[in-house]
């Protein structure tokens, strides 16, 4: 019973938490687009080989992690930067003279299992996140973590990981595809937009986190 709990639990929160819009799902909309489906689970896979990592420490480092405050720090200055980087890349891929799908295939020269794997190195704001969202988790005994029962919780949460990203770039690729905005306006101006949006949003944070009084 136990067991089965830490799989739901594990579950319902990763699925929720990978559906809201981030760049490793734009970046897997974009690979479904141009490559189809068998390229985006590979990706996927390399996705959650690297949140299996963050998941299984934070879960057994979550207060020493939380309580760092240097390193909680320089994960959230870095986030600032590394989202900026983002849109700018977006930008200048979609709106420069070479075409898009000229310019994607330089990334297919690699497997898209490697690309998920170093994209999601990059993606450092999950450690705060899986920290807290463990901590709270194990305080209020929604999870158990001793023994093998953390396995359970782990394998729950890289299904609803796999499966939210999953869902979520399915959905959006048809309904971009059946309103023809896609190639034409989704992705050379709303993502480098929601990209600026995100790293202003992580500027306020900082700012009310580290400078305001």
């Amino acid at each position: 019973m136990k067991s089965l709990k830490n799989i739901l639990v594990g579950f319902l929160i990763s699925f929720l938490g990978s559906i809201p819009l981030g760049y490793l799902n734009l970046v897997g909309l974009e690979i479904y687009t141009k490559s189809g489906l068998h390229d985006l689970v590979f990706f996927l896979f390399g996705v959650i080989v690297i949140e299996s990592l963050a998941i299984y420490f934070t879960l057994l480092f979550a207060k020493q992690l939380l309580n760092n405050k240097k390193i909680m720090k320089l994960i959230d200055f870095f986030a600032v930067g590394f989202l900026f980087v983002l849109a700018f890349v977006f930008y200048f891929n979609f709106n420069s003279t070479t075409k898009s799908t000229y310019t994607f295939q330089n990334y297919l020269i690699y497997s898209p299992f490697v690309i998920g794997i170093v994209l999601n190195c990059f993606n450092f704001l999950q450690l705060p996140f899986w920290a807290s969202c463990n901590l709270y988790l194990l305080n209020e005994k929604y999870i158990e973590a001793e023994r093998n029962l953390k396995y359970y919780y782990l394998a729950g949460t890289l299904a609803g990981v796999f499966l939210g990203m999953l869902s979520l770039i399915v959905v959006l690729q048809t309904f971009f595809q059946k309103t023809n905005q896609f190639s034409t306006f989704i992705i050379p101006v709303f993502i480098p937009l929601f990209f600026i949006l995100l790293g202003g949003i992580q500027i306020y944070k900082v700012y009310r986190k580290y400078f305001k009084a």
